[in-house]
C-alpha cells in the first residue's frame, strides 16, 4: 500500500513539472493598444503661428510618428527549412589473457588452465532527415507603442476573428524604421526587426490538433522509458 501511495504521488509530482496549457485572450497587455495621453497644451510665445509641438497642418509628414498612431503590417512570411545528417560508428575490441605457467607448466584448477578471453562488438548507425516549411500571408494594423531615442518605433497589436469554430487570432510586436513606412502608412513584416509574430487558434478546432497532457508527459523529457 505503502509502494502504491509513493507511486501515485510522484506520478503527481512528474505532471505537475509538465507545462500547463496556455489559452490565449484577447486583449492581451503586451499586444493591446497604447492610448496617448491627454495633457494640456503649453502656450509657447514665439510670435508665430507655426509651433513645432503641434505640427499637423496639410504640409506635415502624415506617417505614424508618434504613440498611438497606427501603422499596417502586410505580412509576407515564408521559411523553409531542410536538414539531413547520416552517422555511423562502430568498434571492436579483445582481450585474451594466457594462462601463467610454473616452471614451463601452465597452471591449471581442477583440469582447466586460467585462461580467459574478452571481446566487445559496438556499432550504432542514426539517420535523420527533416523538411519543414510555413507561409503567413496577410494583414494587421498595430499601433505606435513608444518611440525611441533614435526615432525608431515600438510597435504592437493583434487581430481576432470570431469563427464558427473557435477563435484566430494574429499577434505581432517589433521595432521599425520611420524611413521604411510607405507613403500609404504600410510596411512589410521583414522590415520589423526583433519581431515576435503569433498565429493560432481557439476552439474545438485548435483542441482536436492538440495532445493531452498524459500524452504530453509520455512523450516529455521527465519520461524515463
Amino acid at each position: 500500500m505503502m509502494r502504491t501511495n509513493l507511486a501515485a504521488l510522484a506520478l503527481v509530482f512528474l505532471v505537475g513539472c509538465t507545462s500547463t496549457p496556455y489559452t490565449p485572450k484577447p486583449d492581451d497587455p503586451e499586444f493591446a493598444p497604447v492610448i496617448p495621453s491627454l495633457s494640456e497644451q503649453e502656450l509657447e510665445p514665439s510670435g508665430s503661428i507655426f509651433q513645432d509641438n503641434y505640427a499637423n497642418s496639410l504640409y506635415s509628414d502624415i506617417k505614424a510618428h508618434r504613440v498611438g498612431d497606427i501603422i499596417t503590417v502586410d505580412l509576407a512570411e515564408s521559411t523553409r527549412a531542410q536538414k539531413q545528417a547520416t552517422t555511423n560508428q562502430s568498434k571492436d575490441s579483445s582481450v585474451n589473457l594466457n594462462a601463467p605457467s610454473l616452471g614451463g607448466v601452465p597452471t591449471t584448477v581442477a583440469g582447466y588452465p586460467l585462461s580467459a578471453s574478452l571481446s566487445s562488438d559496438n556499432e550504432f548507425d542514426g539517420q535523420a532527415n527533416t523538411n519543414q516549411s510555413n507561409s503567413l500571408q496577410g494583414s494587421i494594423t498595430v499601433s505606435v507603442a513608444r518611440v525611441l531615442a533614435n526615432g525608431n518605433l515600438m510597435v504592437q497589436g493583434e487581430k481576432w476573428i470570431m469563427l464558427n469554430t473557435g477563435e484566430e487570432y494574429v499577434r505581432i510586436s517589433g521595432i521599425i524604421r520611420p524611413q521604411d513606412i510607405g507613403s500609404d502608412n504600410r510596411i512589410a513584416s521583414n522590415r520589423v526587426a526583433n519581431a515576435r509574430i503569433y498565429y493560432g487558434g481557439t476552439g474545438d478546432f485548435a483542441n482536436t490538433q492538440s495532445r493531452g497532457w498524459l500524452a504530453k508527459f509520455f512523450n516529455s523529457e521527465w519520461m524515463p522509458f
